[in-house]
């Protein structure tokens, strides 16, 4: 099976064009067999990139545990260059079903290479049911919600409240002083897996350095900590706006890069960012994958 490595602000998946050759009769499996940063290809998962009845493709995305997410805002960037440079649709607007929907993607090209990618990420959703988040009927939103993990762990430097926000996939927002200084591996399991994220959460702390920009950290659900995500940049700029700390503009600081973000009048949150070829190889699928 032929594979292609990308990355978008370092989180880094392998992609699998099903255009050209049959997709893998278990992606949940492959994906936790490649994903393996020791004895795989190494990554945060597995995306395929398939052919698509209403859009120029379908993005198919499983996590490394082998669990499919909804969606993955880094990831279909990197499906629209691999669009356009491998040659499946030499154009600079592309659209790509995912589980969230068909997505808009409009390319950045310089000298016939994808540098950026503008994907509008379509209206957040804000409605606890719909995260979704068990709480009682009479909560609409989520935010600055205080007792729904505890005291986060017991951490005094973290705000305990949480801003929860779906962007077709689920997010919890918490603000802190020191977003280094958090232990993403300690506390990221503890929230993704709370009674009240019926489909578990990614987690984000967030440092804000202005009103028009932060830094952050995540831990994603099914991956762990990664270097970035981008559906989760996009909920930090929207809890940002909901909960008064920053502008409807942000840059944000993330391991792996910076994520342009924009919740505009038309209640679409758009994101910018790069997305990089990295390498491609051969994987010897066998029976069972």
């Amino acid at each position: 099976m032929r594979f292609t490595k990308m990355q978008g602000a370092g989180n880094d998946y392998v992609y699998v064009d099903c255009f050209e050759q049959p997709p893998p009769e278990r992606p949940e499996e492959l994906a936790r067999l490649i994903s393996d940063r020791h004895y795989g290809v190494g990554g945060d998962g597995l995306i395929l990139i398939c052919p698509s009845d209403s859009a120029d493709a379908r993005m198919r995305i499983f996590n490394a545990d082998g669990s499919e997410a909804e969606m993955c805002g880094n990831g279909v960037r990197c499906v629209a260059k691999y669009i356009y440079e491998h040659g499946i649709r030499r154009k600079e607007k592309l659209r790509v079903e995912t589980g969230r929907g068909v997505l808009d993607l409009e390319l950045k090209v310089a000298d016939d290479k994808v540098r950026r990618v503008r994907v509008d990420m379509g209206e957040p959703i804000l409605e606890a049911a719909r995260i979704p988040v068990v709480l009682p009927d009479s909560v609409g939103q989520v935010v600055n919600l205080s007792g729904m993990v505890g005291q986060v762990d017991n951490l005094s430097y973290v705000d305990p409240r949480v801003t929860c926000v779906s962007m077709g996939n689920p997010h919890a927002v918490f603000y802190c002083r020191d977003v280094s200084s958090v232990p993403l591996e300690r506390i990221g399991p503890h929230v993704e897996r709370q009674p009240i994220f019926p489909r578990r959460i990614n987690v984000h702390f967030v440092q804000v350095n202005s009103p028009t920009e932060a830094t952050m950290r995540t831990w994603e659900r099914g991956s762990g900590a990664t270097l970035a995500c981008g559906t989760g940049a996009c909920a930090v700029c929207v809890a940002g706006v909901l909960t008064g700390r920053t502008e409807r503009s942000l840059l944000a600081h993330l391991p792996g890069g910076d994520l342009e973000l924009h919740w505009a009048d038309d209640n679409h949150v758009y994101m910018t960012g790069d997305a990089v070829e990295v390498f491609s190889g051969q994987w010897p699928v066998v029976s069972g994958q």
